[in-house]
């Protein structure tokens, strides 16, 4: 089995600690609880991150780059059903590749700005908006909407790594683009529906 290169390493060490950040919080997390996590000693750890603050930053840098390629890529559409999936289909393979990401994600949309994390994923939360084309403070229905697809992202995606389900990586974007009020795409009327 080849060894890991200094990328995945540096990769599962992040994703490691967006989880833990985003289920405990900054100042609940220790170095040391990264490490263990991610079976590192503290000090190799600390030789990659010299401090807690700076895996911090690279942590929220991470979901920051990762959100910011789902809304380049969805800026052209207008908004709409089309614009919020092509967001959620972008934020679901997020999900499906790292369930610490997402959970930071998530939680850039709840936290506070007086929260230990809440200034840094304040600028996590605009850019998700920004995916969905939503203003929480002109729409704030919306950006309910916006933030229970996203919560049924991180949850079915943490579920699924936990207790695997037949379900696809589809499957997980029509439940977020159902939230979004959109209902299913493609989706065979019900017997007796008539449009």
């Amino acid at each position: 089995m080849p060894r890991p290169t200094k990328q995945q390493i540096d990769d599962d060490i992040l994703e490691t600690a967006a989880t833990l950040f985003a289920r405990h919080g900054f100042k609940e997390t220790s170095i040391q609880r990264i490490a263990d996590a991610v079976g590192y000693s503290k000090t190799g750890l600390l030789h990659r991150y010299p401090t807690k603050e700076a895996l911090q930053q690279a942590v929220v840098d991470k979901a920051l780059r990762d959100i910011r390629v789902v809304a380049d890529a969805v800026r052209d559409l207008a908004p709409g059903p089309e614009r919020d999936h092509a967001a959620v289909t972008g934020i679901a393979r997020l999900a499906m590749e790292g369930r610490g990401t997402v959970s930071l994600l998530l939680s850039g949309l709840a936290s506070e700005q007086e929260s230990d994390l809440g200034c840094s994923l304040e600028a996590i939360g605009e850019v998700i908006f920004e995916c969905f084309a939503a203003d929480p403070e002109t729409d704030p229905v919306r950006a309910v909407r916006v933030i229970g697809a996203l919560g049924a992202l991180a949850v079915v995606g943490v579920t699924l790594r936990e207790k695997p389900l037949a379900v696809t990586v589809d499957d997980l974007i029509d439940v977020s683009y159902d939230a979004l009020g959109h209902g299913r795409r493609n989706a065979a009327a019900p017997a007796g529906h008539t449009e």
